[in-house]
């Protein structure tokens, strides 16, 4: 799908990213094929936390959390924040400054934010990676982005690599 393009030039796209390459490659894939000099869209960078564990005094392995364990939990979910918006930057950075971008962090089970989220902002189109799991994988795990593609309120790309690239 080279030179993919959009007639609306002020929509928002918006490209799921988290730690994985996919996702990177995906990004680096919808500003190669979707953002021109000219164009006005505006790129939603989105990435989902995933949902807080319950800490409570008593859980099923009957273990009590310390306070300092919490706020190291909650520091490593900030941190990973921060990890990938910063590779995210990397990655767009590349294409000129002239690209209006916005991030958002959502929190909770993935599938269910990203299509929130693509519904609350009124997306012109959602951006994935394929992570390239296996029938088990997905089957045990689930897929995001198969769930995305029949939920979302906007049309969904899922970006996957060719063969010779990994």
């Amino acid at each position: 799908m080279q030179g993919v393009s959009m007639k609306k030039k002020d929509g928002k796209i918006v490209v799921a990213v988290d730690e994985s390459e996919e996702s990177m490659y995906a990004l680096s894939w919808c500003l190669t094929n979707l953002f021109s000099q000219s164009s006005n869209n505006t790129l939603v960078l989105l990435y989902v936390k995933p949902p807080p564990t319950v800490y409570s005094s008593f859980d099923a392995a009957g273990y009590m959390f310390s306070n300092d364990v919490i706020k190291a939990l909650e520091k490593h979910g900030s941190e990973m924040v921060n990890s990938v918006m910063q590779r995210a930057e990397a990655v767009y950075s590349n294409f000129g400054s002239s690209i209006n971008v916005e991030r958002v962090v959502g929190c909770g089970e993935a599938k269910d934010v990203i299509c929130g989220i693509v519904k609350k902002l009124k997306a012109d189109m959602l951006i994935m990676g394929s992570h390239g799991y296996g029938f088990i994988k997905r089957v045990l795990l689930g897929s995001v982005s198969d769930y995305c593609t029949k939920h979302a309120k906007c049309p969904v790309v899922i970006v996957k690599r060719r063969e010779e690239e990994f």
